[in-house]
């Protein structure tokens, strides 16, 4: 099967298979075992303590993998604090940069002359259209179906995706809901050409920094056993449906408000759970997708199977 697309000839990846940026997950050896793996695997920037340690950590993929991958900016971590991560990825030449969280306008303008592809994480038409106009190499659109933050309208990727694809002409990802071959080629009808797996890459051998009790929660729970979060404070986003996320909807149903949920929704609450083991005392971003998600394979695994299925699929699709 071909599966060249604009998305592969811009990322010089054989498959059009991109990891999300899994905030305090995302770390060279998933980033290099995506990339080995013929996707594009990507480092996240801002759950790094400091612009040194992000250096040590692009040094680390590269003694991991000699294929591109990239690191993913999360505007809405540490504030506006990424002034020194951006020099860093400008002066190591990284091949690619995937924006989420935020205004991208500073960073695009920052990157449009210096040739490193820029990809904008969105959940509308607007976001994807000012993207676009603002010199956007790629979209990727996540449906509401997607875990960690969403966006406002609560649209599916189903519908969202192919409303993208229509209203811009740069390459459309998709993202939310896709764990496997089917999901993928779903994408590929709908006009993407290119999907973003997150939660899937977390129950994955090489998602080190992952805790068991985390991994063995996304393989046990059913496509129902998530909720969103935050979501009284404007910024909705999804994880596995637990007593610490209960809690977290019981305080905004009270106490509607950002500092009341402060210390509930905070890095080291999601960490205490994810790193650490204690799921009663944290949450852990997850999507609907784990209902599709039954083991814990290697990353190698994983994109042959799912390279596997979607031939599968074509052949049976060939009329």
């Amino acid at each position: 099967m071909n599966w060249k697309t604009r998305i592969t000839e811009l990322l010089h990846i054989e498959y059009p298979i991109i990891q999300g940026g899994l905030a305090y997950l995302g770390y060279a050896e998933l980033a290099a075992a995506v990339s080995n793996a013929g996707g594009l695997g990507q480092i996240t920037a801002m759950s790094l303590p400091n612009a040194s340690m992000l250096r040590q950590e692009i040094y680390r993929t590269r003694t991991l993998t000699d294929k591109p991958f990239g690191v993913n900016l999360a505007l809405g971590m540490h504030g506006n604090d990424f002034e020194d991560r951006l020099k860093v990825l400008v002066e190591e030449k990284v091949p690619a940069v995937s924006i989420s969280g935020g205004d991208p306008t500073m960073i695009l303008n920052r990157l449009a002359t210096i040739g490193m592809k820029t990809l904008v994480l969105v959940s509308s038409r607007r976001q994807a259209r000012k993207a676009e106009q603002l010199g956007a190499s790629a979209v990727i659109v996540v449906g509401n179906e997607g875990g960690g933050h969403l966006g406002r309208d609560g649209v599916g990727t189903m519908v969202l995706v192919p409303s993208v694809v229509d209203a811009v002409r740069i390459p459309v990802i998709a993202a939310g809901g896709i764990g496997d071959g089917r999901g993928w080629m779903a994408a590929h009808a709908l006009g993407a050409e290119g999907i973003l797996m997150g939660t899937r890459f977390i129950a994955t051998q090489e998602c080190v920094n992952a805790s068991d009790s985390y991994k063995s929660a996304l393989v046990r729970s059913s496509e129902s056993d998530t909720a969103i979060i935050k979501e009284s404070i404007g910024f909705p986003a999804r994880v596995l449906r637990n007593a610490f996320a209960e809690h977290i909807l019981e305080t905004e149903s009270n106490t509607p408000d950002y500092e009341a949920l402060r210390h509930h929704i905070s890095g080291e609450a999601n960490k205490r759970w994810i790193h650490d083991g204690l799921e009663e005392e944290g949450f852990g971003w997850a999507g609907q997708v784990t209902g599709l998600i039954h083991d814990v394979p290697s990353v190698s695994e994983l994109i042959k199977r799912m390279v596997n299925e979607a031939e599968t699929i074509q052949g049976r699709l060939m009329f």
